[in-house]
């Protein structure tokens, strides 16, 4: 996805209404059901994490872990969920090959669901380039705009699915990991 930056004039405006309206429309058709699908998996991927972080407290109840981790954003559920593993994987003397990347994963997935979700989607130019927000930085304010295809937006749906399966392979791995431990 590409970023592009406009500078700040005297209004926050956008060049978009010079537009082709259909053109535009027919671009907003087809991306819609994708954002759809984006908040839909990936709540389901923050559910999963959830329910890892319930039973890495107790496999009894998950009451502790609601209780842990209520009010807690998903950077957070991140955060604290890479402190208990990385304490677990010294405790059973092992770690998982794809660890770091999973925790990296976790937090792009939410970096673009926050792209997506808080876009400007009413201010989307053909080239798909979308309004974010401003920036205020030490050269100005600028307005930032980024660019979602059709084919950027379903490798976001991708990343997805991949996180959510590395996710529960990762479960699986430290399970077999911390059996092996206790058998010795």
């Amino acid at each position: 996805m590409k970023i592009k930056r406009k500078p700040f004039d005297q209004f926050l405006m956008h060049d978009i209404e010079e537009l082709n309206g259909d053109l535009e429309e027919a671009y907003l058709e087809a991306a819609f059901p994708l954002i759809g699908q984006i908040v839909m998996y990936f709540n389901a991927l923050e559910k999963d994490l959830d329910s890892l972080i319930y039973e890495s407290f107790s496999d009894r109840s998950d009451q502790l872990g609601i209780i842990v981790i209520g009010g807690m954003n998903y950077s957070a559920k991140i955060d604290l969920f890479k402190r208990y593993s990385d304490l677990l994987h010294i405790a059973l003397q092992g770690s998982y090959e794809k660890y770091d990347s999973l925790i990296k994963d976790l937090r792009e997935c939410g970096r673009l669901r926050n792209i997506t979700v808080h876009a400007d989607w009413n201010n989307t130019d053909l080239e798909g380039y979308t309004y974010l927000g401003v920036k205020v930085t030490k050269e100005g304010i600028n307005q930032e705009y980024i660019q979602f295809s059709i084919d950027s937006l379903n490798d976001i749906l991708t990343l997805i699915h991949h996180t959510r399966f590395k996710l529960n392979e990762y479960w699986d791995a430290r399970g077999i990991l911390h059996s092996k431990k206790l058998q010795k």
